[in-house]
């Protein structure tokens, strides 16, 4: 049995003290998501939540950490209950920590301590730990990923090289003179953990204890995110540097930060090993204004350039106003009235697929029928429902596309003349036209129907308008209609991406200036054209001796080159 499905009892739960790691959510262990889809109750910082609650069971219960405000000299993580199900006249109360884990554990449930990083290396784990064992809780502890080891490795800054030196790890705002004494006595690499205006004292500390002020040294900020920033110094010139860079004086200075100091830390070696922060889209916030489900695989690919993706829904789709029509075509699916069935989007394979539950059928009922679909997406969403596409485009993943491999009708061989075309209700008649050129009978069906989207948060429309998105993916013209309608038109210093020459007539048409174009109709293709602009202009930024910045920390109303793309 896993000690991570440790059987609750009736009156006795279980503890899983768990590291969250330093910050990204793909860094989470195959042992901690287990755990988590097992809790009950999840107990965490506010930042800690965001990595782990997705990988917890609907309905589990939130309780975050705060510093008690009632005492100020109190460090230790104090517990507010934000599920509503544990409050008093909605007052939330605030508790001890060990004391709020062992009560969820003391009532059956399975509770999850996570804890940024490693619980071993935890302030107050350790304690947690001891007061779940006096009072006979079970508890176990899944290890996580330690900052001081997994920021440095995103930051591009190996810890040690083939000569094998020393690391130590120092906690600055714990570390006694003997500490600093020690480590600025070796010749070892030394990981600080400490904060954002606390660098520079570390780095005094260091050279008062023997450490040369020449010292290359790296100071990494939101390790592991795409807010991830590293600076590259000395022990001498850190305060200078982070000063010129505009970092310090700053109200964020409390952030934390892991700073790696050491001649063999490899910090000279950045430009060549920095392969988080030189992702080609690395920290830009794009736009995405799709249906919700079309949007999902489109972040994913974007997150793995490295940028932040924000879907904006810019169409909802809704049943159609006269169900009778989708009814009987789908009946006379079944009764033999078809030999093709043509899906032009993922939203018609969702329709018929509901209508089929609705009725009881699966897959099977599509058994003697040939299938076509327009577009990858559109096939997988088939495949997921059991059925594979006896057709799809060959070439471009449109209308045209599929009428140039559609067979014509034969009466010899089509035993059927009729095609049934499930779409949306303001599809294009360019497909049915063909068909019928083709000599086929075609039941050009609404299945679906698209209506605009409701405007996003005052905030989104204020970051669209006023320049705080770097890219806009557009993938119709529709969405370009539907987002400026609901949103207003895109700043000019974002980059505006599009699928293809219509969709891109349609963005200058409302006043765009379009720079990436895909060089095929597909969502995926366009990500990586984006992808593609982001790495040229990073390398021209290099090449030219510029920082790289990203389109939206430009100065507002500066021209943007044309792309070729």
């Amino acid at each position: 049995m896993s000690p991570t499905t440790f059987p609750a009892g009736p009156e006795q739960g279980h503890v899983t003290f768990l590291g969250a790691g330093p910050g990204d959510p793909g860094l989470l262990t195959l042992r901690a998501v287990e755990a988590l889809a097992h809790a009950d109750v999840l107990v965490a910082e506010h930042e800690v939540l965001d990595v782990v609650r997705t990988h917890a069971r609907q309905g589990v219960s939130e309780v975050h950490t705060d510093t008690d405000p009632s005492d100020p000299g109190t460090n230790a993580p104090q517990l507010k209950v934000v599920d509503g199900a544990s409050t008093t006249s909605g007052v939330p109360a605030v508790r001890d920590a060990a004391h709020l884990v062992m009560e969820a554990a003391r009532g059956g449930r399975r509770v999850v301590r996570a804890v940024t990083g490693d619980p071993g290396l935890d302030t107050y784990a350790a304690e947690e730990m001891l007061a779940c064992a006096a009072a006979g809780v079970p508890f176990e502890v899944v290890p996580g990923i330690a900052n001081a080891v997994g920021v440095p490795a995103y930051a591009g800054v190996p810890l040690r090289d083939a000569e094998g030196a020393d690391v130590r790890f120092v906690d600055a705002r714990t570390a006694s003179d003997r500490c600093w004494t020690e480590v600025g006595a070796s010749d070892g690499t030394v990981v600080v953990s400490t904060t954002l205006d606390s660098v520079a004292a570390a780095a005094g500390e260091l050279v008062s204890a023997g450490r040369k002020p020449d010292t290359p040294m790296t100071v990494t900020i939101a390790g592991t995110t795409t807010r991830q920033r590293t600076w590259s110094a000395t022990l001498g010139t850190v305060a200078q540097t982070l000063k010129q860079a505009k970092v310090l004086p700053s109200p964020d200075g409390g952030r934390p930060v892991i700073a790696v100091v050491g001649e063999r830390s490899a910090s000279a070696r950045r430009d060549q090993l920095s392969w988080f922060e030189s992702k080609p889209l690395f920290g830009w916030k794009v736009l995405v204004p799709r249906t919700k489900e079309q949007a999902a695989s489109l972040s994913d690919q974007l997150r793995s350039y490295g940028a932040v993706p924000s879907e904006v829904p810019t169409i909802a789709v809704e049943p159609p106003r006269t169900p009778q029509q989708m009814e009987r075509a789908v009946k006379g699916l079944v009764t033999g009235r078809y030999e093709w069935i043509a899906f032009t989007s993922v939203n018609a394979v969702k329709a018929v697929r509901e209508k089929f539950e609705e009725y009881g059928l699966d897959a099977r009922a599509f058994a003697g029928i040939k299938v076509a679909a327009v577009g990858e997406q559109t096939a997988k969403a088939l495949i997921a429902f059991g059925v594979k596409p006896d057709l799809v485009p060959s070439g471009e993943q449109s209308a045209a596309g599929l009428l140039e491999d559609w067979p014509p009708y034969d009466p010899v061989f089509d035993p059927i003349d009729r095609v049934f075309l499930p779409r949306a209700d303001i599809a294009t008649e360019t497909l049915v036209a063909g068909l019928i050129e083709l000599g086929w009978e075609v039941d050009d069906v609404t299945a679906y129907r698209t209506v605009r989207a409701s405007p996003p948060p005052a905030t989104t429309r204020e970051a669209i308008k006023g320049g705080g998105f770097d890219a806009v993916l557009f993938t119709s013209s529709s969405t370009v209609r539907n987002l400026v309608g609901i949103a207003g038109k895109p700043h000019n210093v974002t980059v505006i991406a599009c699928i293809g020459p219509a969709t891109a007539k349609t963005a200058e048409e409302h006043g765009l200036r379009v720079d990436v174009m895909a060089p095929e109709p597909s969502v995926h293709k366009l990500a990586e054209a984006l992808a593609d602009f982001g790495l040229r202009r990073r390398a021209s930024a290099l090449e030219a001796g510029d920082p790289v910045t990203r389109p939206s920390e430009r100065r507002p109303g500066a021209r943007r080159r044309r792309s070729s793309t």
